[in-house]
């Protein structure tokens, strides 16, 4: 459901741009509602922001009632039809909704389809609060591992026990690289909205520890056992999904590392002197100096990251077939010949993929719960070109493997999904050649 709330605001923000752009003669800035944006001298696309903002709000609020305290000291539950999951993802799109509203919701006057509801404003400093809440949260939880990667998010052992402490102490190992990345913009956010560097601080550590954890340091040994040994987020500096080498993915689990790569180039965007300004004009004239700082160290570790982009970028674009799709593992995998594929890590409960456990960490038991039965269509429907590296290896009339066999074709295959994630690391690499490259800083 947050998804469409940040679907909703990116689409008013586009609408802004656009405008700014290219019609900045009869473009204005307004704080009235967003009914009283349209204009017909401005792009006709303005018209639609009342709607999009309705919708955001009407989304928001609704999902905002998962917010929980009576478990874990806070959090947002995942999913009100399982047992009480407090995972990392809704956490972080919760953080990226709340400071995206205070941000860039417009208002909205439109009561519908409530009888009566009070009048939403734009920038009301609740989204920021509950932004700032969940954060603090978010980062006081334990839910990073030893690599500083996040878990998939944590159930409580005792629920069922009479005397609960209602301590989030069952942690899922699982990391997902869509878990890495939703909340970079909720970072980036939360700077532009306090002026407060420690969020830059710990989205930049984040993006070190991926990168780390891709094996980056690894890429170039002449020995394949050291260079594509797993690292906990990839191979041989390449960004990886642990479903990708088996082919195993679900249509959730492709989308995964577009989702890393499209929160990332929100978070490298050049800082703008406007972010995390204060109101107050001695605070102001006394902050400025602080903000170009922060804003250099910003641009200087973006940039930083450049290589690790486009060996990535480089890696995605190697699989593209002979009708210019791309596939879901990146990279080249003649090295499979030299070196077996090492074991992932599997301490971890891959729902996204191989669907909810029916079992009682997961599920909700007996008839007193009250809740509707939870079916879970996340599994990935097999195909006949294989599931595992291994068992659907290709072999050619002499006994050797046959050497255009795609590991690509597995699965669920080239999808629309894994064109977006080809395509977001693509986008990453031309926004950063665009804001990073060639420049003196």
């Amino acid at each position: 459901m947050l998804w469409v709330v940040l679907g909703w605001l990116e689409s008013i923000q586009f609408i802004h741009r656009h405008s700014n752009l290219h019609q900045a003669s009869c473009s204005v800035k307004s704080e009235r509602s967003a009914n009283d944006l349209f204009n017909t001298s401005l792009w006709y696309a303005q018209q639609f922001i009342p709607q999009f903002a309705h919708r955001a709000r009407l989304f928001y609020d609704l999902a905002a009632e998962g917010w929980d305290t009576s478990l874990c000291g806070g959090g947002m539950i995942w999913n009100p039809y399982l047992a009480p999951y407090k995972n990392a993802i809704t956490n972080q799109l919760f953080i990226a909704a709340s400071v995206s509203m205070f941000l860039h919701f417009p208002g909205d006057d439109n009561s519908s389809p409530f009888v009566q509801r009070d009048l939403a404003q734009a920038h009301d400093v609740h989204y920021l609060i509950a932004a700032i809440e969940a954060y603090d949260w978010l980062r006081g939880s334990n839910m990073t591992n030893r690599l500083g990667l996040y878990t998939d998010g944590f159930h409580v052992s005792s629920l069922h026990h009479p005397n609960s402490t209602g301590k989030c102490d069952l942690r899922d190992e699982q990391v997902y690289t869509y878990n890495q990345g939703v909340i970079l913009s909720g970072s980036r956010g939360l700077y532009t909205a306090t002026g407060n560097r420690s969020y830059l601080e710990d989205g930049h550590q984040l993006i070190r520890d991926v990168i780390a954890a891709s094996g980056w340091e690894n890429r170039e040994s002449e020995d394949p056992w050291v260079r594509y040994r797993w690292a906990g987020l990839g191979r041989g500096g390449v960004m990886e999904e642990a479903c990708d080498a088996s082919g195993s993915c679900s249509q959730n689990g492709q989308t995964f590392k577009g989702i890393w790569w499209h929160h990332f180039t929100v978070f490298c965007t050049p800082i703008e002197m406007h972010e995390g300004a204060s109101v107050n004009h001695e605070e102001e004239t006394a902050g400025r100096r602080n903000r170009e700082e922060v804003a250099l160290l910003h641009r200087r570790s973006c940039q930083s990251y450049g290589e690790w982009v486009k060996w990535n970028a480089k890696a995605a674009w190697e699989t593209r077939n002979h009708e210019g799709k791309f596939g879901e593992w990146w990279g080249d995998h003649s090295w499979r010949r030299s070196a077996e594929l090492e074991p992932i890590n599997d301490e971890g409960t891959d729902y996204r993929n191989e669907g909810v456990p029916d079992d009682d960490v997961w599920r909700l038991r007996g008839k007193g719960s009250g809740r509707i039965e939870y079916h879970d269509f996340a599994r990935y429907a097999e195909s006949s070109a294989g599931s595992s590296m291994h068992s659907s290896e290709r072999e050619n009339g002499d006994g050797d493997e046959d050497s255009t066999w795609d590991p690509n074709d597995r699965g669920r295959g080239r999808t629309v999904e894994t064109q977006s994630g080809g395509l977001a690391v693509v986008r990453a690499l031309y926004r950063w050649e665009m804001w990073y490259e060639n420049t003196n800083i």
